[in-house]
C-alpha cells in the first residue's frame, strides 16, 4: 500500500493559520497540502510549489476548476520539460497545456481542484503579495523537500550567474515575505544567504544571495540546480 500524506497527519505539523496582508487585511492561508499525496510524490510537489511561487498564478476562469498557470521564458525548454513532466506526475489524468509562445514567453497550465489544497495560497483573495506567500512549513521541515522546493523558486525566480569570475546564486522577488521565508529556507540547508532590499520607481525588489563559492557549489549540487 502507498503511503501518504494525510489531514491528520499533516495538520500535526502545521495548523491553518491568518497572516496578515500589507494593508492590515487578516488573510486566512492554508500551509500544508491538506489533500493527500502520495509520498513518493512529495518532492515533485515541493518542487511544483516552488516554481508557483516564483512564477505561478491561480484562477478560476470557468468557475468550476482551478488553474495554475507557470510563465515560462521560451530560452529555457528544459526547465519547461521538467515542469510538465512534474505536473503530468501530479495530475495524470488532467491534460497539462503549452499555450503558444508571446513576447518570448509562454505558459503552462493544467486544472484541478487540488490545487486548492496544496499551493500555499488562495484564489481571489488577492496576489501572492497581499496574502503574505511563504513556503510551506511542511517543505521546511523537510530537507529534502526543501532542496527540491529551492530548484523551482531559483529556476523561475532566480538566476546562477557570474561576477568577478566567480558563480553566485539569487532569488529576486516583490515579496518581503517570501523573501525572508527563502532565505529561512537556505538558512536551515546550512547556507550563509543575504538578504538585500532595492527600491526602484516606488517598487522594492528583495533578492536573497548565495555567494560564498563552496556553498554556491554545494547548493548547484544537492538541488541539482540548472537553468537550460
Amino acid at each position: 500500500m502507498k503511503k501518504t500524506f494525510t489531514d491528520a497527519a499533516v495538520m500535526k505539523l502545521v495548523d491553518i493559520g491568518v497572516s496578515k496582508s500589507p494593508a492590515g487585511n487578516g488573510v486566512r492561508v492554508r500551509v500544508p497540502p491538506a489533500a493527500p499525496i502520495d509520498t513518493a510524490l512529495a518532492p515533485v510537489l515541493a518542487y511544483i510549489v516552488g516554481v508557483a511561487l516564483g512564477d505561478g498564478n491561480l484562477s478560476c476562469p470557468n468557475g468550476r476548476a482551478t488553474r495554475l498557470r507557470i510563465t515560462c521564458d521560451t530560452r529555457y525548454p528544459e526547465v519547461a520539460d521538467e515542469i510538465i513532466k512534474s505536473l503530468n506526475q501530479l495530475f495524470p489524468h488532467n491534460k497539462v497545456s503549452r499555450v503558444k509562445p508571446r513576447g518570448g514567453c509562454f505558459d503552462i497550465s493544467v486544472y484541478s481542484n487540488k490545487l486548492n489544497d496544496w499551493i500555499p495560497w488562495r484564489v481571489g483573495h488577492g496576489s501572492k503579495i497581499v496574502q503574505c506567500v511563504t513556503v510551506p512549513e511542511w517543505i521546511l521541515l523537510n530537507e529534502e523537500y526543501s532542496k527540491h522546493c529551492l530548484r523551482g523558486l531559483i529556476q523561475t525566480d532566480g538566476c546562477v550567474y557570474v561576477d568577478r569570475g566567480y558563480r553566485m546564486v539569487n532569488f529576486t522577488n516583490n515579496s518581503k515575505e517570501l523573501a525572508q521565508s527563502v532565505h529561512e529556507l537556505l538558512t536551515q540547508l546550512k547556507y550563509r544567504p543575504r538578504l538585500i532590499c532595492v527600491s526602484n520607481g516606488g517598487f522594492r525588489k528583495y533578492t536573497t544571495r548565495v555567494a560564498r563559492k563552496v556553498e554556491v557549489e554545494r547548493l548547484i549540487q544537492d538541488t541539482g540546480l540548472y537553468k537550460s
